[in-house]
């Protein structure tokens, strides 16, 4: 089984950057893609970016300029570059690996990012 690590979470001021890793303990080609997905309290848990082995991406609207998702995958590491942080980015980062053919995805554990002056 591949472990997915996180890291690079922490307490940031409004109008701030934070740079998000997710390092895979395997190679992450074992994966059609990767993501970022992060979990506000008293929210549901939703996706925020996605990138596909090919390296098309997609993200969620309101992040829509102020964060870049980009792979490594020499390194087997999936980075959130996140700028111009706002309050309502708040919440816990989980790394998703997306397995594909109907298998069970993999999340890591999470890493607290909290916005706030």
């Amino acid at each position: 089984q591949v472990r997915l690590a996180e890291s690079g979470g922490g307490l940031v001021q409004p109008g701030g950057s934070l740079r998000l890793s997710c390092t895979a303990s395997g190679t992450i080609f074992s994966f059609v893609a990767m993501g970022w997905y992060r979990q506000a309290p008293g929210k549901q848990r939703e996706m925020v970016a996605i990138i596909a082995n090919g390296g098309a991406t997609n993200y969620e609207d309101s992040v829509k300029g102020r964060f870049t998702i980009s792979r490594d995958n020499a390194e087997n590491t999936v980075y959130l570059q996140m700028n111009s942080l706002e309050p309502e980015d708040t919440g816990v980062y989980y790394c998703k690996g997306f397995r594909g053919l109907g298998r069970t995805d993999y999340w890591g554990q999470g890493t607290q990012v909290t916005v706030s002056s």
